[in-house]
């Protein structure tokens, strides 16, 4: 496990000094975000969207139907602008 958190720790220091070279910036967002589970329309969080095998599911609050990745995308690219401009 030390291995592979070390791999990670490189690869994200390498990526934030190649982003901060062309004047960008690298937003990290809470490991534990629910972005899979949060709808990205209405934003009621399911807690029943917990398996990983679900790869679709559909927001009982506002009935869109979600593709689990493209939600999560979604989700994630906004709590990073969130945490931008806060």
């Amino acid at each position: 496990k030390s291995v592979h958190d070390n791999g990670w720790g490189m690869f994200t220091t390498f990526l934030k000094y190649k982003l901060e070279d062309q004047g960008k910036q690298l937003i990290r967002i809470d490991r534990w975000f629910p972005s899979s589970q949060t709808c990205s329309v209405c934003g009621y969080k399911n807690p029943e969207i917990k398996d990983l095998g679900m790869r679709e599911w559909e927001c009982p609050r506002c009935k869109s139907h979600h593709d689990r990745d493209l939600n999560a995308a979604i989700n994630i690219r906004a709590e990073g602008m969130r945490i931008v401009f806060a």
